[in-house]
């Protein structure tokens, strides 16, 4: 089932001569005898899929999920809050700039290589479709952060002109995207023809995903900060979302043997694809602890610390049994112990978020300050199998179902300004019967005076917890990160019995202080773009850097 995963690793030395970044291509004539030449290369369909595998390396590490610090969802602990708290300052260099024009580059040697290549033209499109999926999801990557950024379409080398690339607007880079992934999804194979061990190579409906999710950002962006008509990318996201959905290939995963506990289980090893049918595209990791990779961003014992604390603005968040948000439903009750908060509400809260009901590993879950300074420690892909080498081998999903179910209800709304009771039944509340919630209707929310736009929010949020860089782009596209992230950062109730022995700093309801908003700070002006690095603006006199990161 992994195959893919130790291909990947065994091309890296195989291409290390043929996949440098233009600036070394000049050093080419002196392949060491170790390595390939680029002569030698490129001759059949074998040598294209040896060189796309090495594209599954820039795909999302399981680590990545600790950028839910990013947003108001987790708190690092060790201070790594620097995009949260708005700290950050211009950096000298960025992989987030160049490891993403690292891909780009090498998917247009593909891409211009494989013209070389004899064999069956279908399998010669395959890889050229793979190659089309990464660039796409290499300028997304850019276009998010950066906004314009150089569009580059060829290889070139230290004294092209291309060195000094302008930036290219992002609607010219978008289409690029679009187009690039309209390829893939028309060239790639459905999962349901991939042989077992290809499993985890890119499929059509991973493209379709993909198109689907950069739509959605682009057309909430432009509606939310006026930056254009929204209408093109919305209606693409929904019809791409609609496209997978209708394909029959993906599911909400349920759990046979602890059906209330799907969500749990969906993220622990035994329930990996191809036998789950949510997930679309993953990052694959070893078959056991002999090739784990991954190590955990979340504790491995009580003792231990965390890359990521929930916040008490996500656990806030989660409804109660009844459908109701905090503040609205009649099963809140006053908190008296760690679990009054768990308590009537959305099961899913503690699928997420450990508590002392919970086995830890060694002993149930106690509440820790010193590693986990919000009190809250998370639950959701915490995997017990190695916990003191803290080693993990479970499968990190890049996209699954349950996204694009969120991506269609929240699309079809933002582009009518409403959704049907059926729209709602085909993809939000498909994602709430598994978490044993309520329907979401437009009459639930009218009696109860509820916001549609905020419950279909809220759903994502809930859902996608915890799950890498989500939330983040989602206060950024909708234009909220302003209002959001500059709040005071608050943990849990403290009960003094039920924690270790600590003095932290509490508001005035009993919930840690765990910073300041005085500490916190963001620039609407500034921070809705990333800062380009000075060696890039050093080495590219064509670019400028973003507004007020001057």
């Amino acid at each position: 089932m992994k195959s893919l995963h130790k291909n990947i690793l065994s091309c890296f030395l195989a291409l290390a001569g043929i996949f440098s970044l233009a600036s070394c291509e000049k050093e080419l004539d002196k392949t060491p005898e170790s390595q390939l030449s680029d002569a030698d290369f490129w001759n059949n369909t074998e040598d294209l899929k040896l060189a796309a595998n090495y594209f599954y390396s820039y795909l999302p590490v399981i680590q990545d999920n600790i950028n839910a610090n990013w947003s108001d969802d987790g708190f690092a602990n060790g201070g790594a809050n620097a995009i949260s708290d708005g700290s950050r300052t211009v950096p000298a260099t960025s992989t987030d700039w160049s490891d993403n024009y690292k891909l780009i580059y090498n998917c247009n040697n593909l891409l211009e290589k494989s013209v070389r290549v004899k064999g069956d033209q279908k399998l010669i499109d395959r890889y050229r479709a793979e190659a089309s999926f990464f660039r796409a999801f290499a300028y997304a990557n850019l276009v998010k952060r950066f906004g314009d950024v150089p569009l580059i379409l060829r290889t070139f080398d230290v004294s092209d002109t291309l060195n000094q690339a302008h930036r290219t607007p992002r609607q010219a880079v978008v289409d690029v995207i679009y187009t690039d992934l309209d390829f893939a999804a028309a060239n790639l194979p459905a999962s349901s023809a991939l042989p077992a061990a290809e499993y985890g190579r890119i499929t059509s409906g991973a493209a379709l995903s993909l198109k689907a999710r950069v739509a959605l950002h682009e057309g909430t962006l432009k509606k939310f900060h006026g930056k254009g008509d929204p209408a093109k990318d919305l209606g693409i996201a929904v019809t791409a979302s609609e496209t997978v959905m209708k394909s029959g290939l993906y599911s909400i995963f349920r759990y046979a043997a602890k059906p209330d506990s799907s969500f749990y289980y969906l993220f622990q090893p035994a329930n990996e694809a191809p036998v789950n049918k949510e997930a679309i595209l993953v990052r694959l990791y070893g078959e056991n602890l002999a090739n784990p990779i991954a190590f955990h961003n979340f504790p491995a014992e009580l003792g231990a610390g965390s890359n990521t604390t929930p916040t008490k603005a996500l656990m806030d968040a989660y409804l109660y049994t009844d459908g109701l948000p905090q503040g609205k439903s009649p099963l809140q009750k006053t908190e008296t112990t760690t679990l009054t908060q768990f308590e009537n509400r959305d099961p899913r809260m503690g699928m997420t978020v450990f508590n002392k009901t919970h086995y830890y590993v060694t002993s149930f879950y106690l509440p820790t300050l010193t590693f986990a300074p919000t009190g809250y420690k998370v639950r959701k892909y915490f995997n017990t199998v190695d916990f003191i080498a803290k080693r993990s081998f479970v499968d990190n999903m890049t996209i699954r179902y349950a996204e694009i179910l969120l991506i269609y209800a929240e699309a079809k709304f933002e582009l009518n300004g409403s959704i049907s009771d059926d729209d709602l039944n085909k993809s939000i509340n498909l994602i709430r019967s598994r978490a044993k919630m309520p329907a979401l209707t437009n009459a639930f929310v009218t009696a109860n005076g509820l916001d549609m736009r905020n419950e279909i929010r809220r759903e994502r949020r809930i859902e996608l917890a915890v799950e890498g860089q989500h939330r983040y782009w989602d206060l950024i596209r909708w234009k909220t990160a302003e209002i959001e992230l500059p709040k005071l950062i608050l943990g849990a109730r403290f009960f003094a019995n039920e924690f270790e022995k600590a003095t932290p700093k509490l508001d005035a309801q009993g919930y840690i202080i765990v910073q300041e908003a005085a500490k916190r700070k963001f620039n609407p002006e500034r921070d809705y773009l990333w800062p380009l690095p000075t060696r890039d603006l050093g080495l590219n006199l064509s670019l400028t850097q973003n507004p007020r990161w001057q």
